[in-house]
């Protein structure tokens, strides 16, 4: 049952099924069956985010969000941390909501999840932001994958304002993420280099102008979150990868360090679609296995004092091992 409380915040702070379509959006290129499918991918956020504002309880949301097909449903969970995000820092809910569902049922999609939480911070005004990652201590993965949160902001940014964002190339003001301001930009682009894979409707000729109209000192971020896109959400065979591939060029590690965050990321919530193996071998040359030991072996574990955030310490790592190949 609906709340009026959150059947409000839902008609103000999230779109409709048909606001989030590339049409709607007035997104380059025609509509095509990859196209409709990549729709299905911001329109399971929204559903997600609907339930979340409007549900009375925890146990509502999982049980809508099982529902969905395994596919998409860590999307869904990502609209539905939005929600809950949101009730949180605005003061509207109990005040744990976000952290009860990340500890909980989210934690199988804890790296989607994140990026709910940037969804969140795009609606927010910035005073708020210190309120919207509760403590996960103890979890796995934070604090140094919260910077996926700030990926998911420039998703957000660059999907419903591409004009300022993609077009216009603004560049954020840096904010103190875990401490680390200069870092911030960073994280953003990434979040903005899979936006560019949802704006071009996976079209790789299309992707790779798109993210060489930035700076030259951008485009290594915004190739990691191609690749991390083209993975994790498909769109793609192996030879129109293989293109892709072909196009990064000098930042083919990069791209390939987005495929293996993917790969980890399908693989922790326990469904690997067989897109994502097709892409891992394309754009990696490796299998998902592979791509998970590769990540977990690259791991690097948060510490005070690094001048780096552990985040970028663990993408370099992998980088590495894919610059290392191409050298050799």
């Amino acid at each position: 049952m609906s709340t009026l409380s959150g059947s409000l915040r839902r008609l103000v702070l999230a779109p409709s099924l048909l606001d989030v379509t590339f049409a709607a959006r007035g997104f380059p290129g025609s509509p095509s069956e990859v196209t409709r499918r990549l729709e299905t991918i911001p329109q399971a956020v929204v559903c997600g985010f609907e339930w979340g504002i409007d549900a009375r309880d925890q146990w509502e949301v999982e049980r809508r969000l099982s529902m969905i097909e395994p596919e998409l449903r860590g999307f869904a969970y990502e609209g539905a941390t939005m929600a809950f995000t949101v009730l949180d820092a605005m003061g509207g809910g109990r005040g744990h909501r976000t952290r009860d569902l990340l500890l909980g049922p989210g934690q199988p999609h804890i790296f989607l999840t994140y990026i709910g939480i940037g969804f969140a911070m795009a609606r927010l005004p910035r005073v708020l932001w210190r309120k919207v990652m509760p403590d996960l201590g103890g979890s796995p993965y934070y604090p140094t994958m919260s910077w996926l949160a700030v990926d998911g902001y420039g998703f957000d940014r660059a999907y419903f304002d591409t004009r300022r964002w993609v077009d216009e190339q603004r560049i954020p003001s840096p904010y103190p993420w875990e401490g680390s301001p200069d870092y911030f930009p960073r994280a953003v682009d990434q979040g903005i280099g899979r936006a560019l894979w949802f704006i071009h409707g996976a079209r790789v000729g299309d992707v790779a102008t798109a993210v060489r109209r930035f700076a030259s000192h951008r485009q290594a971020d915004l190739w990691s979150g191609v690749g991390l896109a083209a993975t994790f959400a498909g769109g793609c065979d192996a030879d129109t990868l293989a293109v892709l591939r072909r196009e990064a060029g000098e930042h083919a590690p990069e791209v390939a360090q987005g495929v293996v965050f993917a790969a980890k990321a399908r693989s922790y919530a326990g469904f690997v679609p067989a897109h994502t193996e097709v892409a891992t071998a394309a754009l990696a040359g490796l299998s998902v296995r592979d791509a998970v030991a590769l990540a977990d072996d690259s791991e690097v574990a948060p510490g005070p004092s690094a001048s780096v955030p552990a985040y970028e310490l663990w993408r370099g790592r992998v980088r590495e091992h894919f610059a290392a190949r191409l050298v050799a």
